[in-house]
């Protein structure tokens, strides 16, 4: 059974955030983040502050609009993995299928370059991807029947969040993370063997 297609108040304020998003976004790349206040994002989306503030948590917040999904992804890449797969191998798959969208952004280079010439905002990065270790380690866990504090799950989990931190920067971040993922699917010997 399918969901029902969202109403018009949901379309609405789908679009209304995506618009504040969207001139945030030109505005941070046009400007610098640094230059830009919030007044200056909600008078360029044409929505008053309070409406920026109703979609979004923080000036930070608007640099990051699609995070709210992560979580949830993460935890059904452990989750609805297929029969036999390892839970690090079915991580590594997810975050290498999870790249192409963002690696083919027409504004990567110069989304790249504001988040590593910020420090708030690398900061903020790094505070929102490692904000879902405990619900990946509670699904790690419950996959493997561990107690739901379970230090090596905990650690995966946070080896894992701990990713995109480690790969800021690279040239070749698939060739990285695929060491990465050697090293947490194999350990410490195989990787340096």
């Amino acid at each position: 059974m399918s969901e029902p297609a969202p109403g018009r108040r949901e379309r609405k304020k789908a679009a209304t955030r995506q618009a504040i998003a969207d001139a945030a976004l030109r505005l941070f790349l046009e400007a610098g983040y640094d230059q830009v206040g919030i007044r200056d994002i909600a008078d360029a989306a044409d929505v008053s502050t309070t409406t920026v503030f109703k979609h979004f948590s923080g000036k930070e917040a608007l640099v990051f609009d699609h995070e709210a999904d992560r979580e949830a992804e993460l935890v059904a890449a452990v989750r609805e993995r297929p029969a036999g797969q390892s839970i690090p191998d079915a991580l590594h798959r997810h975050v290498l299928a999870a790249w192409p969208s963002v690696a083919d952004h027409p504004r990567l280079a110069e989304f790249t370059a504001l988040i590593d010439s910020t420090p708030v905002l690398r900061a903020y990065a790094d505070r929102m991807w490692t904000r879902h270790t405990e619900a990946l380690a509670a699904a790690i866990a419950g996959e493997i029947e561990a107690a739901r504090d379970d230090p090596a799950c905990l650690a995966l989990a946070r080896f894992v969040l701990e990713i995109p931190a480690v790969l800021r920067g690279r040239a070749d971040r698939t060739a990285a993370l695929d060491a990465i993922f050697g090293l947490l699917a194999h350990g410490w010997d195989s990787v340096r063997s």
